[in-house]
């Protein structure tokens, strides 16, 4: 599981209040279920939930965990759904040892059948259980040693906080690409994902860093690195409880924004092969389709825009990007070779459930792609592909949107494997392509202070116009709506091409125009379309991986990052995103909360 808060206190106090407020701060991450275990008279106790942490609590009214020592959990499924089976934290056969797990376990699947082999029963369907019975295997182990010798047999991100009953005073962690804090008392020491869980104990932070284990007591924090104990300043926490779950960020937006190159690698965590010349999807998309439908809602619907693009390019095959409350209303006629691949972020999404739930009973097979597993719409599809984001708290999508279109770039291109259509150095190409994202990813967001000069602009317009052709005007969509939702100012997304039938009235002296120009053998017709607009006075910005500083078609240019024209969207994304929240903040909105509107639309 990914994106989820974990705590873990060993100290002379109860733990059971510091776990359950712990959890409570970490609350805004965004979760399904949740859980503590807690060390009382060398007995292992532990109360787990489906739902918010007030369930937990009313569970524990009943049930009070009463010892010194414990781990507490809030889970955002990726592996098996949200229920009580799943929830952390996970205890092992004989129920004296129990693990919270933040992240992937990728080798999984044979670590699980290494372990049943040795007669290891498993209770779960997540990836996090094979930790708990892998430390049964080293039980004899000192509690540094066995944590140190589970991680050599894990592949993947992890976060683990661990209590065992012959370890009575102690908490064990270990960390790998997943957050691990350690929280500094008087007679008490602290675990946390994030700070917001720490700071009403303790201001004194140490990080553990990849590849590190610690041990924590009531009388001290220890970190051991493959060398030996590793010694660790302490930092001191200045953020106000606010500031601390925004992780210092003015607004969950830009934190989101920010989160993005992590977002990506999450995304493809476990879907490209360790030597980068494999693309592996979880699941087996089956035959190519006759036909194929993008169906969703809002931004959603921007992500299936490209995803139509990358199909009928890539496949060969008719395909259709339909918003879900007009696809729910056209009197179409479906059936088993058709396939509809419903994207939305929350998995609960009214209309595009309904218009899944329409196509399926006409007999067309169903995909979701989705941010929440256990949703209704990952519950209700045949298959699931997971954009594994993390929980994204600010209304205006920005992390769920360039992951959807990253996982619908993994479906497109399973089909492409299965039907014979990517030779194996293609399949490599991309893999390299692919991997290479992130990184690009924060190259752009290094350059915000170059996009918050070029907002200044848009800030006093009255209109703002988005243009692109192909799969640059899908982008262009997403840009304008990024403008329209947070930052209350007329914007407009158009097809180059059609900007002389009828838009151009529309410009005069000083308007912006923000151009996509990702698409190579579309930068001419584009260029052209945006001498149109300078004729008339217009300002121009485009957004470009290729060098047009020679251009005077444009009054300013960012330059993206070289990379595939298919993945361009996914960085073209960024700086449209920077852009609004930045034109947003200089008109002083509620940015996290524009008017009207809701993070997950269930009404129709």
């Amino acid at each position: 599981m990914h994106m989820c808060g974990i705590v873990g206190y060993a100290g002379n106090d109860t733990a059971m209040p510091f776990l359950l407020a712990g959890l409570n701060r970490l609350e805004y991450r965004g979760y399904d279920s949740a859980g503590l275990a807690v060390l009382d008279q060398g007995a292992l106790g532990f109360v787990k939930t489906v739902g918010r942490i007030a369930e937990l609590e009313a569970a524990l009214a009943d049930h009070p965990l009463a010892g010194k020592v414990g781990v507490g959990h809030t889970r955002w499924a990726t592996h098996g759904r949200p229920s009580e089976q799943n929830a952390h934290p996970h205890l092992g056969c004989h129920g004296d040892v129990a693990v919270a797990h933040n992240g992937i376990i990728e080798n999984h699947g044979a670590l699980r059948q290494e372990l049943q082999a040795k007669g290891h029963v498993f209770r779960s369907e997540t990836d996090s259980e094979v930790a708990v019975h892998l430390l049964e295997e080293y039980a004899e182990l000192p509690f540094k040693d066995a944590l140190q010798a589970v991680i050599s047999r894990l592949r993947g991100t992890y976060a683990l906080a661990v209590v065992r009953t012959q370890d009575p005073g102690a908490v064990g962690a270990a960390r790998q690409d997943s957050p691990l804090l350690l929280g500094l008392g008087e007679g008490e020491n602290m675990l946390a994902s994030d700070i917001p869980a720490l700071i009403s104990r303790t201001r004194k932070v140490v990080v553990v860093e990849d590849g590190e284990v610690a041990v924590i007591t009531a009388q001290g924090a220890h970190i051991y690195g493959p060398q030996g104990e590793v010694t660790r300043p302490v930092l001191a926490v200045s953020w106000n409880l606010e500031e601390a779950e925004r992780g210092g960020h003015p607004h969950f937006m830009i934190k989101e924004i920010q989160e993005q190159p992590k977002a990506l690698r999450q995304t493809m965590a476990g879907r490209l092969s360790e030597d980068l010349s494999r693309i592996a999807l979880e699941v087996d998309p089956g035959p190519l389709p006759r036909k194929l439908w993008f169906v969703a809602c809002g931004t959603s619907y921007h992500a299936c825009l490209v995803g139509r693009r990358l199909a009928e390019d890539i496949l060969g095959i008719p395909a259709e990007a339909e918003l879900a409350s007009e696809f729910r209303y056209r009197h179409l006629k479906l059936g088993p070779t058709d396939t509809v691949i419903a994207v939305s972020q929350s998995g609960e999404t009214l209309d595009t459930l309904s218009a899944m739930r329409r196509a399926k009973a006409m007999g067309a097979k169903m995909i979701a792609i989705t941010n929440v597993i256990g949703s209704s719409i990952s519950r209700e599809a045949e298959l699931n592909v997971p954009t594994l984001a993390g929980p994204e708290i600010a209304v205006a999508s920005s992390k769920a949107y360039t992951t959807q279109i990253l996982a619908l770039t993994f479906l497109v291109l399973a089909y492409a494997k299965r039907t014979g259509l990517l030779t194996a150095a293609q399949e490599a190409d991309w893999a390299r392509e692919l991997w290479a994202l992130p990184e690009k990813a924060e190259l752009i967001l290094q350059k915000d202070a170059e996009v918050s000069s070029v907002a200044k602009r848009l800030t006093v317009a009255k209109d703002v116009f988005y243009l692109g052709r192909g799969t640059d005007y899908a982008v262009a969509m997403e840009g304008q709506l990024k403008l329209k939702e947070i930052s209350y100012l007329h914007a407009e997304a158009l097809a180059a091409g059609e900007l002389k039938h009828g838009t151009l009235a529309l410009i005069e002296q000083g308007v912006p125009v923000v151009a996509l120009l990702t698409q190579k053998d579309l930068l001419d017709k584009t260029l052209s379309n945006l001498a149109e607009v300078k004729a008339r006075g217009g300002w121009t910005y485009g957004i470009t991986s290729y060098d047009l500083s020679q251009h005077d078609e444009l009054d300013q240019v960012f330059t993206l990052p070289a990379c595939r024209d298919e993945l361009a969207p996914v960085l073209a994304a960024l700086p449209l995103q920077l852009l609004a929240y930045h034109v947003a903040v200089a008109r002083g909105t509620d940015i996290d909360k524009p008017r009207n509107l809701a993070k997950s639309v269930t009404v129709e």
